[in-house]
């Protein structure tokens, strides 16, 4: 397994407050790593030490193997791309006057991408409309394009569907996918929408007062994750008489409602009801979502 990014310990205070304690985080080569976390838990004060933009107090972070207090940190970080808050845009000038002066502040003046770039962000027949005629997901797949002029294997989105609608949600959802699946790149994403988080991450890092308190990938988060039948009953008594025999985890939430928690095959459950005369008027399945999954960590988390 191929790190690109590894903290160590990493502690930053500020005066009296410590923004971040002995945090420990691990992002794979190839991932879309989901940072979780709610407004004042660390995310931003990490990023930007991540980005060279401060300094860690004490613990060390490596890039691509790279440590942060290595004179060769600079190059390596050649290979980033973020976007942090919100992304500088010159409002009064083009998608590609933008480009091309992100291109010469990184030291690119002879930059001849631009037009495969606006192609790749979606950006390709917008013509000379200046930026300030651009919707919000317009803005923002120029901000993810100006990240990308250095041509990074790793970029960095601080709340990247931050305000957007729904048609532009989808559109960062689609140009994050693809920039991972097509173009290879390992993606850091710190988000507040978790659903949509949901749809993209391979792996999780949940933040809560300064450091991490789990890292996860997509697939153990699945197992981990609650799932239950829902259903609809006349006769409550009978059924948990029957799960009670099983020993099936079950809970009573009214006199016609019971959920039934673990994993089955729906077929056969109804099957095997169908053998004691356990008729059942509804039967739904519902899986524990990765907000539910977040609040009992940090319920946790608060109680240690």
């Amino acid at each position: 397994m191929e790190l690109v990014l590894e903290t160590n310990n990493l502690l930053k205070k500020y005066k009296n407050f410590k923004a971040l304690t002995n945090l420990n985080m691990h992002i794979e080569k190839g991932s879309i790593y989901g940072l979780i976390g709610k407004n004042g838990a660390g995310k931003t004060t990490l990023i930007r030490i991540i980005c060279g933009l401060q300094e860690p107090t004490s613990g060390n972070y490596t890039i691509y193997g790279i440590k942060n207090d290595s004179r060769a940190i600079s190059s390596v970080r050649k290979r980033m791309g973020a976007i942090i808050e919100s992304p500088s845009i010159y409002e009064d000038l083009s998608a590609k006057d933008n480009l091309l002066i992100q291109a010469q502040l990184v030291g690119m003046p002879s930059f001849e991408e631009i037009d495969d770039l606006l192609k790749l962000v979606g950006l390709e027949n917008i013509g000379k409309k200046k930026v300030k005629q651009f919707s919000l997901g317009m803005k923002q797949r120029l901000g993810i394009a100006m990240a990308l002029v250095t041509n990074p294997d790793f970029l960095i989105l601080d709340e990247p569907i931050n305000g957007l609608d729904p048609q532009g949600i989808i559109e960062i959802r689609e140009l994050i996918l693809k920039l991972n699946k097509e173009k290879r790149i390992t993606i850091l994403i710190s988000s507040h929408y978790l659903d949509e988080l949901s749809k993209v991450a391979t792996h999780y890092g949940f933040l809560d007062k300064g450091f991490i308190i789990k890292e996860i990938s997509k697939e153990e988060l699945i197992k981990r994750m609650n799932h239950k039948l829902i259903l609809k009953v006349d006769k409550l008594e009978e059924f948990v008489k029957y799960f009670e025999e099983k020993n099936m985890p079950y809970e009573v939430i009214d006199k016609k409602t019971i959920y039934v928690y673990g994993n089955y095959n729906l077929s056969k459950f109804i099957k095997e009801l169908a053998k004691r005369n356990l008729e059942v008027d509804e039967i739904h399945e519902q899986e524990e979502s990765l907000e539910n999954y977040y609040m009992n960590l940090i319920r946790g988390n608060a109680n240690d």
